[in-house]
């Protein structure tokens, strides 16, 4: 009767911890819409950048990727994002694909520019940075290097 007594306490104290691991999850992935304007922005190479992924101005998260498809006229990527809605972007900002290390995430990384007008809510950022491989910096490294011709 002890015995039982132990593991029904014990099968508590795991499934309490367990619970407190799907709320901290549920809490690190922000899980709630993000309100503000969209926008888009077309790239010859995306590398991995997801449904999901962060939106980034100066490492800090301003919004969302929520969309990744394909032009079927001018085989682009298309990317559309969300922007927090306090953020007025100016007209000339940059949006590159970034990584956030060798073995971590893409990110959509945002770099605002100087301009006076502002990005409108479903406008498009047209200076793009496109993604670059590991194995593309490697061999423009090496072509540089080589003085190929």
């Amino acid at each position: 009767m002890k015995r039982g007594a132990v593991e029904t306490i014990m099968g508590a104290v795991v499934l309490v911890i367990a619970l407190g691991f799907v709320f901290y999850g549920a809490q690190s992935i922000d899980l709630r819409n993000d309100d503000g304007y969209q926008l888009t922005a077309r790239f010859l190479k995306v590398g991995g950048l997801d449904r999901g992924s962060d939106v980034r101005i100066s490492g800090v998260k301003v919004g969302t990727v929520i969309d990744r498809k394909l032009d079927d006229q001018t085989f682009e990527a298309v990317v559309t994002f969300t922007v927090r809605g306090d953020i007025a972007l100016p007209l000339d900002t940059e949006a590159g694909v970034t990584a956030e290390g060798l073995l971590g995430g893409k990110y959509l990384r945002l770099f605002p520019g100087k301009a006076r007008e502002t990005l409108a809510m479903d406008g498009e950022i047209v200076q793009t940075r496109d993604f670059q491989a590991l194995e593309d910096a490697v061999s423009e490294i090496i072509f540089l290097a080589t003085g190929s011709n």
